[in-house]
């Protein structure tokens, strides 16, 4: 931890030349508040809330709040605080957020550098979510990781010992799960992750891409695409639960815990709610990465981040702040009471001790070398955003899995994608 002394020491000329003295100096805030979405490991934001935040107001005198949203609801709260100029004065951003709210968001470009210089470098892919026209506008704390989470008794009984490295070999190992009563359970609904988790990374594999590089250019209408999308017919009716269509992101959870699929794309919620209330469960579950296809393996970036809202009434205690939180000191004590949940994007934390405890959740970090945006090559633009808020690419895969013609979803697909990025 911190000491006061050090403190100090570290921030005498980062906040604007106000005096952190034994009390609150005048010029420095009289509190300032957090807004995080809650997380799905508890004892996180309680780490956060309860030992870190305490720690800091102690520290300096100012008062310190958390404010937690529900699961889903950060992008409502953010847009709110945006619109508003009013409410807490650093926040949590998610995927591409910063390129969608540039303009009330500080410029942390010093902060990130410092950062990097310290415990990185960070991972060159971060750089597309948080860098809007050459300035960072949020701060990378780690990515919620999507991978397949299997049992692994049930593999076994099926004659399938390590988990299939492509597409292919995992059809065929699903067509065997399902013969023996066990299914694949896959979301094709409309939910906010475990969707884009998997499908994403499908098209992507097989060579399909929804947008070029330049942000204008269609590319969805291709053989890859077609590719792609007759493999996920093929694997939804030979291998899933039939009930994943209308599927969102806490049931696929429910049915790995309730024994009726034998195979998921999730975070590693999953393994860590099964290690507290369903121990026979979490001795029999492990992870793998998304297989490879044609054009190799991919998985989806979902980089949890924090930035400073502009209407902060003292920027530069909020940059202290989050100076003192990115320190080592702090930043391992909360990404270990994470159980990993959190994959960091700085490359000091690739041998992090945070990994040892469980060695299960190392593809995680592994998965971190081959993750893009949603809408990859694509820039992180608003068009991207839409297009993921109005499902596109899920809506493609879905629909063939429902019986539409391969030739008929992607035309759809194109047609909406090529209204999305003409309007930007």
């Amino acid at each position: 931890m911190t000491s006061r002394r050090e403190f100090l020491t570290l921030t005498a000329g980062a906040v604007a030349g106000a005096t952190l003295g034994p009390r609150r100096a005048g010029a420095a805030p009289r509190a300032m508040t957090v807004v995080r979405e809650s997380s799905f490991i508890k004892a996180f934001d309680d780490y956060f809330a309860k030992t870190l935040l305490m720690e800091y107001e102690k520290l300096t005198g100012i008062k310190m709040s958390y404010e937690a949203v529900s699961v889903g609801g950060m992008l409502t709260r953010l847009t709110t605080i945006a619109e508003t100029k009013s409410g807490p004065e650093i926040a949590m951003t998610a995927v591409n957020w910063p390129h969608l709210f540039d303009a009330s968001l500080v410029d942390v470009t010093d902060l990130a550098t410092e950062i990097g210089k310290k415990i990185g470098p960070w991972h060159d892919n971060i750089l597309d979510a948080v860098v809007v026209n050459k300035k960072w506008k949020a701060l990378p704390w780690g990515n919620i990781g999507q991978l397949e989470v299997y049992r692994t008794d049930w593999f076994k009984e099926a004659g399938v010992g390590k988990f299939p490295d492509t597409w292919d070999d995992l059809l065929a190992a699903g067509r065997l799960l399902k013969k023996n009563g066990h299914p694949f359970g896959f979301e094709l609904g409309h939910g906010f992750g475990d969707n884009h988790g998997w499908l994403y990374p499908l098209l992507w594999s097989y060579g399909g891409r929804e947008v070029d590089k330049d942000g204008k250019t269609v590319l969805i209408d291709s053989d890859e695409t077609a590719k792609a999308v007759d493999f996920c017919r093929r694997f939804y009716k030979e291998t899933m639960f039939e009930d994943v269509l209308g599927w969102t992101d806490v049931n696929n959870n429910k049915a790995f815990l309730g024994e009726q699929i034998s195979c998921t794309n999730n975070a590693s919620s999953i393994l860590v709610v099964a290690k507290r209330d369903f121990p026979e469960i979490a001795k029999v579950t492990d992870h793998g990465l998304n297989p490879q296809g044609p054009k190799g393996r991919f998985h989806i970036i979902n980089a949890v981040s924090h930035a400073i809202v502009n209407h902060a009434p003292d920027q530069a205690a909020a940059k202290a702040f989050l100076r003192w939180l990115y320190d080592d000191r702090q930043m391992s004590r909360w990404l270990t009471s994470g159980d990993a949940y959190y994959a960091p994007f700085l490359t000091a934390y690739e041998n992090h001790p945070m990994w040892n405890p469980e060695p299960r959740y190392l593809p995680y970090k592994e998965s971190l070398k081959t993750a893009h945006l949603h809408g990859w090559p694509g820039p992180a633009s608003h068009a991207l955003s839409e297009s993921v808020a109005k499902y596109v690419l899920v809506d493609m895969f879905a629909k063939a899995c429902r019986g539409d013609s391969t030739k008929d979803v992607i035309a759809t697909a194109a047609a909406q994608l090529k209204q999305i990025y003409k309007a930007k």
